[in-house]
């Protein structure tokens, strides 16, 4: 119950935190590109994660044996669904933007199952369904069939998906500090899209509008708020729990991204909205069923299945 409790607090840290980015991303249409908000939101989180790591004196190491994971974590997860997510979100709105990525805990169980090897019951594939068939109407809803919203929604499918994947494939390095798989992975992801964030700061870039509050404010928030803060609560919460229940709390995502996106941006809500956003809620809640392990019993469970092999 302990480690529940310690991982639900972080998990809903995270996932709050990431519903108010949705804002951020949206007031930088039209100034800053997707690719290029990503590059510049890695080069400010990069800061504040190595200056934690020299005060806390963070090992730095990852053992050769474990590289190929981190780097496709951080190609799948701090790359692809990121620039996914935020391209999606500048194509639609805050509301849709954070409750079509909150489909991420139904795919976690599919990962979780396939490859931590999690309890797969009934209730778990209803979930997925479930979660599914919300992010479909969502973004197939008639009231709102433009081309950009088709698109802007097929991107956070892909960003929801991706971003599950990552989140199973952290428990798997989850012997290395928080802040060790965070730099990691921002800072090979900062590298991936260094040529196209150069090119697009010197050539393309406004300089002008760049320098307004909010664009620079957005930038400083998804940056060093939700990229650092962000990223550590989510995987250091991960740890307490199975990433089918750890998922759940992504669901805090659109209930932040929604109160805000009406509060601040004027977004209205449209009458396909509520039915999706529920069957998601439904396809969530289904997926907490089942036990608990925290990352610590997976590793144990683990060796004890080598030994026996051996």
């Amino acid at each position: 119950m302990r480690n529940l409790l310690i991982g639900s607090i972080l998990l809903s840290l995270a996932g709050s935190i990431w519903g108010a980015m949705f804002i951020a991303v949206r007031l930088t249409v039209g100034v800053v590109t997707p690719i290029a908000l990503v590059w510049m939101r890695y080069g400010v989180a990069l800061i504040p994660i190595v200056l934690i790591m020299l005060y806390e004196k963070t090992s730095w190491k990852i053992e050769r044996k474990d590289t190929p994971l981190m780097l496709v974590t951080a190609l799948t997860g701090q790359t692809l669904s990121i620039v996914t997510q935020e391209s999606g979100t500048m194509l639609t709105s805050a509301q849709m933007g954070s409750v079509i990525t909150a489909a991420t805990p139904a795919f976690m169980v599919v990962f979780g199952c396939l490859m931590l090897h999690e309890r797969f019951n009934i209730s778990r594939l209803v979930s997925v369904v479930l979660a599914t068939a919300g992010v479909l109407l969502i973004v197939a809803d008639p009231e709102n069939l433009q081309t950009g919203s088709i698109l802007g929604g097929a991107y956070l499918f892909v960003a929801a998906v991706t971003w599950a994947l990552m989140s199973v494939m952290l428990k798997l390095l989850s012997r290395y500090s928080v802040f060790t798989l965070t730099f990691y992975g921002v800072l090979i992801s900062f590298a991936v899209l260094s040529p196209y964030g150069l090119w697009w700061l010197f050539c393309e870039a406004d300089l002008s509008a760049m320098a307004v509050p909010q664009i620079w404010g957005s930038v400083l928030y998804v940056g060093m708020v939700s990229t650092t803060a962000g990223f550590v609560l989510w995987s250091k919460g991960l740890q307490y729990m199975d990433a089918s229940i750890g998922g759940l709390f992504m669901f805090f995502q659109p209930v932040v991204g929604t109160i805000l996106g009406y509060l601040l941006l004027g977004e209205e809500l449209t009458s396909y909205f509520m039915p999706g956003f529920a069957l998601i809620a439904v396809g969530v809640v289904l997926a907490m069923r089942g036990g608990n392990t925290t990352a610590e019993e997976k590793l144990a469970r683990s060796r004890k299945q080598g030994t026996a092999t051996r």
